[in-house]
């Protein structure tokens, strides 16, 4: 019994390896070619991958060729559309919130400049 207490951890560990979401990959190539700023700053890729794969139905698989061979041609094309529609809504949603992030520090900046006991005329 005790002999065979690690042989789980290694099929979990090997599953959990091989196993991966379709969409990861075609999300990522599809922000490398659209985004200039994807291929520069990693925060940004990591940022806008997540957003885009969460705008997406999963589509767990263990290998690429599987899903393939699977799909009629048809349904790689929908799915290519909706990747797509996915990266560019992505990327202005990380961008959006980029700049209202950086509007409100520059609003608190400018609330901590003032002299707190100024007086008014």
């Amino acid at each position: 019994m005790l002999l065979g207490a690690g042989a789980h951890l290694t099929s979990y560990y090997s599953a959990r390896d091989t196993i991966h979401n379709y969409y990861e990959q075609l999300v990522i190539d599809q922000l490398l070619r659209s985004s200039d700023r994807a291929a520069r700053d990693p925060d940004f890729l990591a940022d806008a991958t997540c957003v885009a794969l969460n705008r997406l139905p999963p589509r767990y698989i263990r290998y690429d060729v599987d899903m393939t061979f699977f799909l009629s041609p048809t349904e790689m094309d929908e799915m290519t559309d909706k990747v797509v529609r996915a990266v560019n809504d992505a990327v202005q949603y990380v961008e959006a919130r980029e700049e209202q992030k950086r509007r409100e520090e520059e609003t608190e900046e400018i609330k901590s400049a003032k002299p707190k006991n100024a007086k008014k005329k």
